[in-house]
Protein backbone atom coordinates (compact mmCIF):
# COMPACT_ATOMS: atom_id res chain seq x y z
CA UNK A 1 0.00 0.00 0.00
CA UNK A 2 1.34 3.39 -0.89
CA UNK A 3 1.67 5.82 2.16
CA UNK A 4 -0.93 8.22 -0.24
CA UNK A 5 -3.57 5.18 0.18
CA UNK A 6 -2.87 4.61 3.38
CA UNK A 7 -2.96 7.89 4.86
CA UNK A 8 -6.28 8.76 3.20
CA UNK A 9 -7.45 5.03 4.44
CA UNK A 10 -6.65 5.84 8.11
CA UNK A 11 -8.26 9.05 7.86
CA UNK A 12 -10.31 10.63 10.90
CA UNK A 13 -13.62 11.28 9.18
CA UNK A 14 -15.27 9.08 6.07
CA UNK A 15 -12.93 9.64 3.54
CA UNK A 16 -13.83 10.76 0.51
CA UNK A 17 -12.16 10.16 -3.18
CA UNK A 18 -10.75 13.41 -3.92
CA UNK A 19 -11.00 14.46 -7.40
CA UNK A 20 -8.16 16.16 -8.66
CA UNK A 21 -9.20 18.82 -11.80
CA UNK A 22 -7.70 17.72 -15.25
CA UNK A 23 -6.79 21.85 -15.55
CA UNK A 24 -5.77 24.70 -12.44
CA UNK A 25 -4.04 26.88 -12.09
CA UNK A 26 -0.30 26.62 -11.08
CA UNK A 27 1.70 29.26 -9.44
CA UNK A 28 4.99 27.33 -10.17
CA UNK A 29 4.02 26.71 -13.77
CA UNK A 30 2.87 30.65 -14.53
CA UNK A 31 5.81 32.26 -12.51
CA UNK A 32 8.17 34.90 -13.92
CA UNK A 33 11.64 34.33 -13.11
CA UNK A 34 11.46 36.77 -10.27
CA UNK A 35 8.80 34.87 -8.44
CA UNK A 36 10.47 31.56 -9.53
CA UNK A 37 13.45 32.85 -7.12
CA UNK A 38 11.29 34.11 -4.62
CA UNK A 39 9.94 30.56 -4.11
CA UNK A 40 12.90 29.36 -3.91
CA UNK A 41 13.49 32.04 -0.90
CA UNK A 42 10.26 31.14 0.69
CA UNK A 43 11.39 27.24 1.12
CA UNK A 44 14.55 28.64 2.96
CA UNK A 45 13.06 30.62 4.90
CA UNK A 46 10.42 28.33 6.05
CA UNK A 47 13.04 25.84 7.23
CA UNK A 48 15.46 28.08 8.60
CA UNK A 49 12.65 30.06 10.60
CA UNK A 50 11.23 26.69 11.45
CA UNK A 51 14.29 25.06 12.80
CA UNK A 52 15.36 28.24 14.82
CA UNK A 53 11.70 28.84 16.24
CA UNK A 54 11.50 25.12 17.53
CA UNK A 55 14.78 25.59 19.19
CA UNK A 56 13.22 28.35 20.87
CA UNK A 57 10.13 27.58 21.87
CA UNK A 58 10.64 24.02 22.92
CA UNK A 59 10.29 24.63 26.38
CA UNK A 60 6.97 26.21 26.11
CA UNK A 61 5.97 22.79 23.78
CA UNK A 62 7.54 20.80 26.68
CA UNK A 63 5.03 22.20 29.28
CA UNK A 64 2.03 22.75 26.79
CA UNK A 65 2.85 18.56 26.31
CA UNK A 66 2.52 17.86 29.92
CA UNK A 67 -0.43 19.63 30.48
CA UNK A 68 -1.87 18.53 27.30
CA UNK A 69 -1.32 14.95 29.13
CA UNK A 70 -2.72 15.22 32.15
CA UNK A 71 -5.95 17.23 31.54
CA UNK A 72 -7.42 14.54 29.70
CA UNK A 73 -6.92 11.08 28.09
CA UNK A 74 -5.40 10.58 25.12
CA UNK A 75 -2.33 11.19 22.98
CA UNK A 76 -0.30 14.71 23.29
CA UNK A 77 -0.36 14.87 19.64
CA UNK A 78 -3.48 14.43 17.07
CA UNK A 79 -2.38 13.72 14.00
CA UNK A 80 -4.81 14.72 10.91
CA UNK A 81 -4.82 13.75 8.11
CA UNK A 82 -4.91 16.80 5.50
CA UNK A 83 -4.48 17.41 1.79
CA UNK A 84 -1.26 19.64 0.66
CA UNK A 85 0.42 20.37 -2.61
CA UNK A 86 -1.08 18.39 -5.39
CA UNK A 87 -3.20 16.90 -3.55
CA UNK A 88 -0.79 14.54 -1.44
CA UNK A 89 -2.49 13.41 1.76
CA UNK A 90 0.27 14.45 5.00
CA UNK A 91 0.03 14.09 8.82
CA UNK A 92 -0.72 17.71 10.10
CA UNK A 93 0.22 17.68 13.82
CA UNK A 94 -1.62 19.91 16.53
CA UNK A 95 -1.30 19.44 20.21
CA UNK A 96 -4.63 17.47 21.19
CA UNK A 97 -7.62 19.75 22.41
CA UNK A 98 -10.57 17.56 21.94
CA UNK A 99 -11.69 13.93 23.74
CA UNK A 100 -10.30 11.14 22.89
CA UNK A 101 -13.04 9.92 20.83
CA UNK A 102 -13.93 12.79 19.06
CA UNK A 103 -14.00 11.85 16.34
CA UNK A 104 -16.39 8.88 16.51
CA UNK A 105 -18.95 11.77 18.04
CA UNK A 106 -18.56 14.03 15.60
CA UNK A 107 -21.35 12.44 12.65
CA UNK A 108 -24.09 12.76 16.17
CA UNK A 109 -22.89 16.26 17.27
CA UNK A 110 -23.36 17.74 13.22
CA UNK A 111 -27.00 16.69 13.79
CA UNK A 112 -27.74 17.84 17.32
CA UNK A 113 -26.14 21.82 15.72
CA UNK A 114 -28.90 23.98 14.77
CA UNK A 115 -26.34 25.68 12.19
CA UNK A 116 -25.10 23.37 9.45
CA UNK A 117 -22.01 24.15 7.86
CA UNK A 118 -20.17 23.43 5.16
CA UNK A 119 -16.88 23.12 6.59
CA UNK A 120 -15.81 20.33 9.58
CA UNK A 121 -15.86 23.39 11.93
CA UNK A 122 -18.76 24.09 14.44
CA UNK A 123 -18.78 27.25 17.20
CA UNK A 124 -20.17 25.04 19.62
CA UNK A 125 -18.34 22.10 19.95
CA UNK A 126 -18.53 20.32 23.10
CA UNK A 127 -15.81 17.88 22.76
CA UNK A 128 -12.93 20.28 22.78
CA UNK A 129 -11.84 20.26 26.44
CA UNK A 130 -11.27 22.72 29.02
CA UNK A 131 -7.74 22.99 28.00
CA UNK A 132 -8.25 22.60 24.15
CA UNK A 133 -10.81 25.95 24.49
CA UNK A 134 -7.72 27.91 25.44
CA UNK A 135 -4.83 27.12 23.08
CA UNK A 136 -7.01 27.41 20.28
CA UNK A 137 -8.47 30.59 21.26
CA UNK A 138 -4.38 31.75 21.17
CA UNK A 139 -3.14 29.23 18.28
CA UNK A 140 -1.16 27.71 20.87
CA UNK A 141 -2.33 24.18 19.32
CA UNK A 142 -0.59 24.29 16.21
CA UNK A 143 2.86 24.93 17.26
CA UNK A 144 3.42 21.58 16.40
CA UNK A 145 2.84 21.89 12.85
CA UNK A 146 6.71 23.81 12.77
CA UNK A 147 7.34 20.02 12.33
CA UNK A 148 5.31 20.48 9.31
CA UNK A 149 7.19 23.00 8.07
CA UNK A 150 10.81 21.45 8.62
CA UNK A 151 9.81 18.46 6.34
CA UNK A 152 8.91 20.82 3.95
CA UNK A 153 5.00 19.37 3.78
CA UNK A 154 3.78 22.83 4.90
CA UNK A 155 4.95 26.33 5.01
CA UNK A 156 4.86 28.93 7.46
CA UNK A 157 2.11 30.96 5.23
CA UNK A 158 -0.09 29.67 2.41
CA UNK A 159 -4.05 28.68 1.76
CA UNK A 160 -5.47 26.77 5.11
CA UNK A 161 -5.19 22.93 5.39
CA UNK A 162 -8.38 20.47 5.01
CA UNK A 163 -9.33 17.07 5.67
CA UNK A 164 -9.95 14.99 2.31
CA UNK A 165 -13.76 15.34 3.20
CA UNK A 166 -13.55 19.00 2.59
CA UNK A 167 -11.47 19.07 -0.20
CA UNK A 168 -13.73 18.36 -2.22
CA UNK A 169 -15.99 21.35 -2.00
CA UNK A 170 -13.58 22.91 -3.84
CA UNK A 171 -14.62 24.00 -7.33
CA UNK A 172 -12.23 25.10 -10.79
CA UNK A 173 -10.70 28.00 -9.96
CA UNK A 174 -10.77 27.56 -6.49
CA UNK A 175 -8.69 24.21 -6.49
CA UNK A 176 -5.24 26.22 -7.10
CA UNK A 177 -5.10 26.52 -3.78
CA UNK A 178 -4.13 23.10 -3.71
CA UNK A 179 -0.70 23.99 -6.08
CA UNK A 180 0.99 25.43 -3.21
CA UNK A 181 1.67 24.23 0.17
CA UNK A 182 -0.63 24.40 3.15
CA UNK A 183 0.36 26.75 6.11
CA UNK A 184 0.15 27.22 9.62
CA UNK A 185 -0.70 31.04 8.75
CA UNK A 186 -2.54 32.76 6.00
CA UNK A 187 -5.17 35.31 4.07
CA UNK A 188 -7.92 33.13 6.24
CA UNK A 189 -6.30 33.20 9.58
CA UNK A 190 -5.53 37.07 9.31
CA UNK A 191 -9.18 38.25 7.45
CA UNK A 192 -11.33 36.51 10.39
CA UNK A 193 -10.76 33.10 9.82
CA UNK A 194 -13.77 31.19 11.30
CA UNK A 195 -16.19 35.05 11.27
CA UNK A 196 -15.60 34.22 7.12
CA UNK A 197 -17.88 32.33 4.85
CA UNK A 198 -17.10 29.29 3.13
CA UNK A 199 -17.30 31.88 -0.23
CA UNK A 200 -15.19 34.50 1.52
CA UNK A 201 -12.48 31.85 2.20
CA UNK A 202 -12.27 30.90 -1.36
CA UNK A 203 -12.02 34.21 -2.95
CA UNK A 204 -8.73 35.65 -0.40
CA UNK A 205 -7.34 32.42 -1.19
CA UNK A 206 -7.55 32.47 -4.62
CA UNK A 207 -6.66 36.03 -4.97
CA UNK A 208 -3.79 35.30 -2.68
CA UNK A 209 -2.59 32.60 -5.10
CA UNK A 210 -2.93 34.36 -7.96
CA UNK A 211 -1.29 37.75 -6.93
CA UNK A 212 1.50 35.25 -4.38
CA UNK A 213 4.54 37.64 -3.75
CA UNK A 214 7.46 37.09 -0.75
CA UNK A 215 5.97 40.43 0.08
CA UNK A 216 2.62 38.87 0.50
CA UNK A 217 4.22 36.20 3.04
CA UNK A 218 5.83 38.56 5.28
CA UNK A 219 2.81 40.84 5.50
CA UNK A 220 0.57 37.99 6.34
CA UNK A 221 3.15 36.75 9.12
CA UNK A 222 3.26 40.00 10.65
CA UNK A 223 -0.58 40.76 11.04
CA UNK A 224 -0.64 36.89 12.60
CA UNK A 225 0.42 37.86 15.83
CA UNK A 226 -1.90 40.79 16.47
CA UNK A 227 -4.92 38.51 15.65
CA UNK A 228 -4.26 35.74 17.20
CA UNK A 229 -3.96 38.40 20.32
CA UNK A 230 -7.27 39.61 19.27
CA UNK A 231 -8.63 36.15 19.17
CA UNK A 232 -11.33 36.95 16.07
CA UNK A 233 -12.96 34.22 14.94
CA UNK A 234 -10.75 31.62 17.12
CA UNK A 235 -12.95 28.43 18.35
Amino acid sequence: MSISTELLTRSQSSVIPIDQPTHSYRLESHASPSIQLQLQIKRVADFLLSLIGLVFISPMLLVLAILVRLSSPGPVIYKSVRIGKDYQPIYMYKFRTMVQNADRLWDDLKKDQSAQTELLKLKNDNRITPLGKFLRKYSLDEFPQLFNVLKGEMSLVGPRPFVPAESNIFKYPYTSRFSVMPGMTGPWQVSGRSDLSFDQLCNIELKYVMQWSLLTDILILLKTLPCVLLKKGAY
